[in-house]
């Protein structure tokens, strides 16, 4: 029976690493994670905070949305993009559908419910602790909610590794929107579905391995914030 030959599956042996087309996918993925996730926060911090400390009708409705959203399916996202982005939709003039801006928003489409979730979460906690004292300085509502976000940064850059871990393993929306053209739009992810499917495991296999030393290094950095912040409240 004939043998698989491991060692001509690895990508080492190729010297993979420093291919330009390897090095250009993983460039890109990062590039298209890294600027979603930031928008993201953008808009994620502030809208999370807001929803924790004001008070308005329909605010339970708004939190049980923007939790559910957390686990929003990613093709549902990717086809709402499409829709948005394609020729017929309301942004189609712009031409944004198969490009790396386009994968942008579906990316930030997934990581705003969880930024802003878990944001909502952390600042409605401190609000209930420190809202008297608050009150009592006179702060204004944007004043507090500055003061709150700077309190909660260890917390919210959890939250932010949180949604980034989420973009980077991201495949499924990005396939719609980007299509995975070569040289372009393809990612790590969608890559690796791509060549092993065609049979060039040492792609994939080096794909894989970089995603998966980002996702480990993702969540030591997790790790490591929260128990700075662990540590930085238990000096105060």
């Amino acid at each position: 029976m004939t043998g698989v030959d491991v060692a001509a599956m690895l990508p080492f042996d190729r010297g993979l690493f420093a291919d330009p087309a390897f090095l250009g996918i993983v460039g890109l993925s990062l590039k298209v994670s890294t600027i979603a996730v930031a928008c993201a926060c953008l808009v994620g911090f502030p809208l999370g905070a807001a929803i924790a400390m004001l008070r308005f009708p329909g605010r339970s409705l708004v939190i049980v949305i923007v939790n559910a959203l957390m686990g929003l399916p990613p093709v549902v996202a990717g086809l709402a993009v499409f829709l948005l982005l394609s020729r017929s939709g309301p942004l189609g003039p712009l031409g944004l559908l198969f490009s790396p801006r386009a994968m942008m928003v579906a990316q930030f489409v997934l990581v705003l419910p969880i930024v802003t979730a878990l944001t909502r979460q952390t600042i409605e906690d401190l609000w209930a602790e420190y809202r008297d004292q608050l009150t009592s300085m006179g702060a204004s509502r944007v004043e507090a909610i500055s003061t709150l976000l700077w309190d909660a940064r260890f917390s919210l850059i959890t939250a932010l590794l949180a949604g980034f871990g989420r973009a980077s393993a991201e495949v499924g929306a990005i396939l719609i929107v980007g299509g995975n053209i070569s040289g372009f739009t393809r990612t790590m992810t969608t890559a690796i579905a791509l060549e092993t499917s065609k049979g060039d495991l040492p792609l994939a296999l080096g794909l894989g391995a970089v995603l998966m030393s980002l996702t480990f290094t993702v969540n030591a950095a997790a790790y490591a914030v929260s128990r700075i912040g662990a540590r930085f409240a238990g000096a105060l």
